[in-house]
């Protein structure tokens, strides 16, 4: 059977190395959840832009915030599609011949559109959501928004219609005739790693490092 026409698959098939493609929601919330960081794409009158944000996954959504004048969040806020992409990379693939050479990796890329959160006990709750899922606990050891800081932070979500996930993990892929060249083949992991915390210059001495940053040094997102 002849394959599908491009144009008519759907937005978030993948094309490219099918075999690594996965679009099982309960693994891409794990990769979701594994991350911090998103580019998110748009475009505004045929101009596109890509802006790197901060973000929490709540249910089978984005949680998003930036400033209210921020042309990204009014543009995004207003419904536009959208479209996110979180990355992990786990390693370098050293292969025997320079073509096969690859990388180890976990990825999403998400389809929708976002829409404001506007109520203040909403939006409140939304960006308490986002301070625990960058660092739990955190929200018990540090002030809420005040009604002014509020005011000024818009709060979007940006719910997950469409989505693929695309893995790689493993060895080196040479050519049977390559395995008996005498270079060196295998994996170089990769990893984010939590630092020893740096204080304020104008902290308390007294005040003690919380245990929300005490965790991140056995959180899975910074494994050592």
């Amino acid at each position: 059977m002849d394959p599908m026409p491009a144009a008519t698959l759907p937005r978030h098939q993948v094309r490219r190395s099918r075999k690594r493609a996965a679009y099982d929601r309960t693994l891409v919330h794990a990769i979701l959840d594994a991350g911090l960081l998103a580019h998110v794409g748009f475009s505004i009158n045929g101009q596109p832009f890509v802006i790197p944000m901060l973000y929490a996954r709540d249910g089978d959504a984005l949680l998003l915030h930036g400033a209210v004048a921020s042309r990204l969040m009014r543009a995004l806020g207003n419904g536009i599609e959208a479209c996110a992409s979180i990355t992990h990379l786990d390693g370098l693939v050293i292969a025997r011949s320079q073509f096969n050479h690859s990388a180890n990796y976990r990825s999403v890329v998400v389809f929708g559109r976002a829409s404001a959160i506007t109520a203040a006990a909403a939006k409140a709750a939304a960006l308490e959501r986002f301070v625990e899922a960058l660092l739990p606990g955190r929200t018990t050891e540090s002030r809420p928004a005040d009604r002014k800081e509020l005011a000024a932070t818009s709060v979007l979500r940006l719910d997950i219609v469409d989505v693929s996930a695309k893995l790689r993990s493993g060895d080196a892929e040479d050519k049977a005739e390559d395995l008996a060249l005498p270079y060196w083949a295998g994996v170089l992991p990769l990893h984010q790693q939590a630092r020893e915390p740096v204080a304020n210059a104008d902290l308390d001495a007294d005040i003690a490092v919380p245990a929300s940053i005490l965790r991140c040094s056995t959180d899975p997102r910074f494994r050592a």
